[in-house]
């Protein structure tokens, strides 16, 4: 049996009729871009989240830079965030004409390690980009503590954290602003890219909605420079049914972690753990082991898919090597990054698909398990 490390054809099938309706829907309404759709999906998507607004754009990257943009973050500011992250939440601070400033991870969450923010903080800081990786909450509290003290807004990146909560309050209800997206590995998946900018604050609201169509509040007139990053019908349609289902999915990842920890308790696996006053909504069940490479190679043999997030920190990569960071300035980082990866992990992965897994990893480490 292949077993893939992400898989939506199941969920496909089951919503397959719901799907087709949104879609019929859609093309019936006579509006195909900016409609009743993406309007209702970004009022139903806000509220899930404790937010006021919404704003749906084409996907996570442009959020982040539309946010950015927002924020009046360009050319001379200085960003910090973190290395152990997807690619995007970094190029949108280039994009937007900032700097981005690296400070390590916890050792067992992955997260940004908070005690480390402070002194990274210069007098070209504007703001601070936590990015709520895997499935759970950046330590907020604290974070939020030290962007009051020091004058700096919060983006919040929580583009796995959809329905993840850090002491009771919703990823995405703590920052000035804070973006989602709905590419569909997410734990809110559409069928193609899609994202969204969700604050509580109605002048960045404004201002969003703006920068997102051409910088216009009316149509073929800008009141400022703009972009086109839109959020289509189809899949705000296809979004809004799927939201309904979004806390029993999460539950379901949730099952499927708490096997796992209890099957892979006995190995030399490094399972994940849950951070402080979080509630893990498990975008990705991410183990750690010094020999990753041989393992990952077993599993392919039988036929086992699994996946790294991420294989190379950013502050290591060519692209961004004009930053100026080198090899051991983030150890934990760094140190993840070569023993990481992530086992299969979504709503529709069986326990029997769940055994095979665990029942692999247990002959190639030569370690007894109990199924």
């Amino acid at each position: 049996m292949s077993i893939k490390v992400w898989d939506y054809l199941t969920e496909y099938e089951t919503e397959r009729e719901e799907i087709f309706d949104a879609i019929e829907k859609v093309f019936r309404s006579g509006r195909l871009i900016l409609g009743e759709s993406v309007k209702n999906f970004e009022n139903a998507f806000s509220s899930y989240c404790g937010a006021k607004y919404g704003v749906g754009v084409d996907n996570a990257t442009d959020g982040l830079f539309l946010a950015l943009k927002a924020l009046t973050i360009g050319k001379g500011d200085e960003v910090i965030t973190v290395s152990n992250t997807a690619v995007p939440t970094v190029s949108a601070i280039v994009s937007a004409g900032a700097t981005p400033v690296f400070v390590d991870i916890k050792a067992g969450t992955y997260l940004m390690d908070i005690g480390k923010v402070e002194k990274a903080i210069t007098n070209n800081t504007k703001c601070i980009l936590p990015v709520h990786l895997y499935g759970q909450c950046v330590a907020m509290e604290p974070l939020l503590d030290i962007a009051k003290k020091h004058h700096l807004n919060v983006l919040e990146d929580c583009a796995q954290a959809h329905g993840s909560l850090y002491k009771s309050r919703k990823a995405g209800s703590m920052g000035d602003l804070s973006v989602f997206s709905f590419y569909p590995t997410k734990p809110l998946g559409g069928y193609g890219d899609g994202g969204m900018v969700i604050t509580s604050d109605e002048v960045l609201y404004s201002k969003l909605r703006r920068l997102r169509f051409y910088g216009m509040e009316n149509m073929y007139y800008a009141e400022e420079h703009g972009y086109n990053s839109r959020l289509d019908e189809v899949h705000a349609e296809i979004l809004l049914r799927k939201l309904k289902r979004l806390d029993t999915n999460n539950n379901r990842r949730r099952e499927l972690a708490k096997r796992y920890q209890e099957i892979l308790a006995p190995t030399t696996l490094k399972l994940p753990e849950e951070a402080p006053d979080n509630y893990h909504v498990y975008y990705a069940y991410v183990v750690r082991h010094p020999h990753r490479d041989r393992i990952i190679k077993a599993l392919a043999e039988n036929d086992i898919q699994v996946n790294i997030n991420y294989p190379w920190p950013i502050h290591t990569m060519r692209g961004y090597s004009y930053l100026g960071y080198k090899e051991g300035d983030l150890p934990e980082t760094e140190s993840a990054a070569r023993e990481i990866f992530s086992l299969p992990m979504y709503p529709t992965l069986t326990n029997e698909q769940q055994d095979i897994v665990c029942s692999a990893l247990s002959k190639i480490l030569g370690e007894k398990i109990s199924l």
